[in-house]
């Protein structure tokens, strides 16, 4: 009888809910018996569940970070990670919701089933690798790579060996606890960080270095005229590098430069030649020079392939610009103009230089309207063309070098070419005043082989005859230029000195060839000047002038000392 009354209780209380309007759309409030990360937010609007979990939101978890043997226990904040509370009660505001009419009458009666909800988090895989690599910079290790490099004793290229760091993998970790933000120990990998280049690589770039390195000739196609590379003059046309061989191709212009000074037979204008007391007509010569562009190209291959150690240029002929029959009778030539330096005190080798640029310069002739080139003219300074060691300028120091005292023969042909009235295509000065240019002080000119040369044009009516007449026993040098006398007259005025800067105190370099105690002048002190010298040209047309400026560097005194004993 109580069962039946209960059930007609139930009944009745039933329909007197559905009577409320408990089976109505949701109030707002959250089911009952509902919980997020362990706080009953049952009853409750989802601003007041938010605010309900806005402590237990704050306080980020604690996370253990293993790397190796090290480890650290940092809040999950500092790697990233931030509670979501929106989130989170929205979970449960969604269950609440989706209930059915019985669900919410059993609520409405104190019959509920607890539901829990975790507490919603999100980590920033940026700042979790930010934080890790923080962390653990401290043992992450750099490889070394390997290296190639030249031992000067040895003559060949060797290589520096590889070491293996070490590096913490924080990219992986970091992406683990992106996934998994309830995670509170993150183990990092320590792992080797091997190099980029290795020994092993490097060893098979060293060994092809090796085999390039050898003697390499080239030939002037359809003559037997040769020209030759040595082993480490090949060496330079190449770099060695972690990636491989590569050319230097400054380096290659330069020796492929220097190879075609020697080969070629450039065309040979007619000319005058001594014969007795007087000058007679020597014909034209046609000439075989390389044709640059094609045996450049083949001298690039061949040289950088180790199977290989020579090359043939091609070649084409090439003609004079000027025959006999233009030439003037040697009986009706003027002199123009005269030149002249002196060369005291010169060394051996640079009185045999001085004698061999005057030698090949002698009788030189240049058309009217054409250019005169120096270095044209004498050939390349090398043995095979007869020069020899001697003093010159480079890299901002007097050593020893090829050719040292062909600028004492430039330097007379240029005062030559100029007193004569002929304009400047190229001139170079000397790095600081020398002495044996003296007293005509910025009047001078220097060159180089290859590429410093010393140029003037032909404006005259006729061919002009350049004579270089050396006199050894007084250390002499004369040079005129003959033709059919321009009407006009020339003056160059002394030099005009702007500024003088005093050189600098003397330099004392340990030479451990010497005997202690003793000591030798290599370099000699010159003070800085800024100068310039004018020429003035008179003629029909009226007068000009011109200005050749001259900037000589302050030179200090270099002395070799033995070392200490």
């Amino acid at each position: 009888m109580k069962v039946w009354i209960a059930g007609v209780t139930a009944l009745a209380l039933l329909g007197g809910a559905l009577a409320m309007g408990v089976a109505s759309q949701p109030n707002g409030t959250l089911a009952p018996g509902v919980r997020v990360a362990g706080v009953d937010v049952g009853g409750m609007t989802r601003e007041q569940a938010v605010a309900a979990l806005g402590e237990r939101a704050a306080a980020a978890p604690q996370v253990k970070v293993t790397a190796g043997d090290r480890s650290w226990t940092v809040g999950a904040d500092t790697l990233g990670w931030r509670a979501d509370a929106q989130t989170s009660v929205a979970a449960a505001e969604k269950l609440s919701n989706e209930r059915s009419v019985l669900e919410r009458l059993q609520g409405a009666i104190g019959q509920v089933e607890q539901r829990d909800f975790p507490l919603v988090a999100a980590v920033d895989p940026a700042r979790a690798r930010a934080a890790l690599a923080a962390l653990t910079g401290g043992m992450n290790q750099a490889p070394k790579n390997a290296s190639v490099a030249f031992d000067p004793k040895l003559k060949k290229y060797g290589v520096k060996p590889d070491t293996s760091g070490v590096q913490v993998d924080v990219n992986t970790a970091a992406a683990a606890y992106a996934a998994n933000p309830a995670l509170s120990e993150l183990k990092l990998d320590v792992r080797e960080w091997k190099a980029q280049y290795t020994a092993s690589v490097l060893q098979g770039h060293a060994d092809m270095g090796n085999a390039l390195m050898r003697p390499f000739t080239a030939q002037l196609q359809g003559t037997e005229r040769k020209g030759a590379l040595a082993p480490l003059q090949v060496a330079n046309l190449y770099w060695v590098k972690e990636t491989g061989i590569v050319p230097d191709e400054k380096a290659l212009q330069t020796a492929f430069g220097l190879l075609t000074s020697v080969v070629d037979q450039p065309a040979r204008n007619a000319r005058y030649a001594l014969q007795g007391a007087g000058l007679v007509k020597v014909k034209e010569e046609v000439g075989r020079v390389t044709d640059r562009p094609a045996a450049f190209a083949a001298f690039k291959k061949a040289v950088l392939d180790p199977k290989l150690s020579s090359v043939t240029f091609a070649s084409k002929q090439v003609q004079p610009t000027l025959t006999t029959a233009r030439l003037p009778d040697p009986k009706k030539l003027e002199l123009i103009s005269v030149g002249r330096s002196t060369y005291y005190h010169s060394s051996p080798e640079r009185r045999t230089n001085v004698a061999v640029a005057a030698a090949k310069i002698d009788g030189a002739v240049v058309p009217a309207g054409e250019v005169f080139s120096f270095l044209n003219t004498l050939g390349s300074i090398s043995p095979q063309n007869g020069f020899v060691g001697g003093l010159i300028i480079s890299g901002g120091r007097t050593v020893d070098g090829l050719g040292g005292g062909v600028c004492q023969v430039s330097t007379t042909t240029f005062r030559a070419l100029y007193q004569a009235g002929l304009p400047v295509v190229e001139r170079n000065q000397h790095s600081y005043r020398v002495g044996y240019y003296e007293p005509q002080v910025g009047f001078e000119a220097a060159v180089y082989d290859p590429g410093v040369d010393l140029k003037l044009k032909n404006d005259t009516s006729a061919p002009i005859l350049i004579r270089a007449i050396n006199h050894p026993a007084s250390s002499a040098l004369e040079v005129q230029v003959w033709g059919v006398k321009p009407k006009r007259t020339v003056y160059v005025s002394p030099a005009t000195v702007l500024s003088r800067t005093p050189h600098p105190a003397p330099q004392y370099v340990v030479n451990p060839r010497l005997r202690p105690g003793t000591m030798k002048q290599v370099d000699w002190a010159q003070d800085g000047y800024n100068l310039y010298i004018t020429r003035t040209i008179k003629d029909a047309s009226g007068a000009r002038t011109d200005v050749t400026r001259t900037n000589y560097k302050p030179w200090r005194a270099v002395y070799e000392v033995g070392p200490r004993s």
